[in-house]
């Protein structure tokens, strides 16, 4: 588990000389084991700015590729204007998936990026390429090296802003191993409260909220096994799918070693993250039918978010709709129903399911997952809707969507009430 310390003290007020290596032994004195602390910097040196697509020239080469000539405007680190060309600089870029009026990411000649590699202005493709258009992959960002960072215009950066600042918010990071015992530490609130301890302050659980009574009015759910001990489905429509997820979620899922993909997906993570309750977003347009949890049929067949199919067996925990499965429960989703740079209504899942059900489900497929992690080592059922409306929230919030309904079916399989004496600590 990684905890930016950043977030740690926004959601428990710590005493501000409390320092990043105080915390980690107050945290290995109550059972946690801080492996390390890590800090969170621009892994890039240098000139690295924002741009703007000003014009692009496509130039097909003898050896089959198509390059792109761009012209962009990188503010104050322009070159003079020409006859030819407005003030901006020439660059030759090999990606294909932006466009005139773009926001882009430019690496001017001094930067350097990761693996000391050395940006210079250089004859290429019988160009000068006076700097370069860079994708996540090249600032150590991600993985993504398909094509280059394409910034939203409501990001409000302009050209010639300092890029280091936009994309990277300093941190410190600690890097914990949670044991089975402390499952509840799987979570930024399970830290904070451990924290509050630790210094013997006040901790505010937002999540620790009454709940409502059972609802139907929702999308339609079935509980068919008592594997599944509850079942939260929120539906948010008109969800914008361009809206981008704001930074502050991108810098702490970042930080978390988590890569954001888009709003809806990035809010289940983030949420997932904050509360410990895994979550997931289906395209509302793409079911068919009530979502039911049932156990599988032996050789019926899913093919998970993975891309891989999966043959299961009858011991399985499954989602599934009228079409099939789409989903091993508290371990993946299936492909046939996830969000997608279209969806526009979402419903959004927050379940409670047995620990050895997802535990086994897991191992068979050789299929760990953040989720699979957290509902092994059991994740409170009681925390569901207060996670779901949370993520339901913040998709308003950014995606200008809006709640339309909420289904909470009763809760299923046995309830226990543990009493503790008050004075007891």
């Amino acid at each position: 588990m990684k905890v930016p310390v950043s977030w740690l003290r926004e959601l428990v007020t710590l005493p501000a000389d409390v320092t990043p290596v105080e915390l980690a032994g107050q945290l290995t004195s109550v059972g946690l084991t801080v492996e390390r602390i890590e800090e969170v910097s621009a892994p890039v040196s240098g000139p690295l700015t924002i741009g703007r697509v000003l014009s692009l020239v496509n130039e097909p080469q003898k050896n089959g590729k198509t390059i792109r000539y761009c012209r962009v405007d990188v503010g104050a680190h322009n070159d003079p204007a020409t006859d030819e060309y407005p003030a901006s600089r020439g660059i030759v870029c090999g990606a294909h998936n932006f466009s005139e009026g773009d926001l882009v990411v430019v690496a001017l000649p001094g930067t350097v990026l990761p693996g000391d590699f050395q940006i210079a202005a250089r004859k290429t493709y019988g160009h000068i390429s006076d700097g370069m258009i860079c994708s996540e992959l090249e600032l150590g960002m991600g993985e993504d090296h398909d094509g280059i960072i394409v910034l939203p215009d409501s990001s409000g950066l302009q050209p010639g802003d300092d890029a280091l600042t936009a994309l990277w918010s300093p941190d410190e990071v600690l890097e914990i191993e949670v044991t089975p015992d402390l499952a509840y530490c799987l979570s930024m609130r399970g830290m904070a409260r451990e924290a509050a301890i630790a210094n013997g302050i006040t901790y505010s659980d937002e999540y620790r909220t009454p709940l409502p009574e059972p609802t139907n009015a929702g999308y339609p759910v079935v509980l068919e096994s008592e594997r599944c001990r509850s079942f939260v489905a929120i539906t948010v429509d008109g969800v914008d799918p361009s809206a981008a997820t704001p930074k502050v979620i991108v810098d702490r899922l970042r930080a978390s070693g988590v890569r954001a993909i888009s709003l809806a997906v990035d809010v289940t993570n983030y949420v997932m993250l904050e509360s410990g309750q895994p979550l997931h977003a289906y395209d509302a347009d793409r079911l068919q039918g009530s979502i039911r949890v049932r156990l599988a049929e032996e050789g019926e067949k899913l093919r998970t978010l993975d891309g891989q199919d999966r043959t299961l067996v009858a011991d399985d925990l499954l989602i599934t709709d009228d079409s099939g499965p789409i989903g091993l429960a508290g371990v993946m989703g299936g492909e046939t129903t996830e969000v997608s740079e279209s969806t526009t209504a979402i419903v959004l899942e927050a379940a409670g399911f047995q620990p050895a059900s997802v535990s086994r489900t897991f191992r068979r497929h050789a299929l760990p997952s953040e989720a699979s992690k957290r509902f092994e080592r059991t994740v409170d059922p009681n925390l569901g809707y207060a996670a779901a409306r949370r993520a339901a929230e913040l998709l308003v919030a950014h995606g200008g969507g809006t709640i339309t309904a909420e289904n909470r079916p009763p809760p299923g399989g046995a309830r226990f009430t543990v009493s503790l004496p008050s004075d007891r600590r």
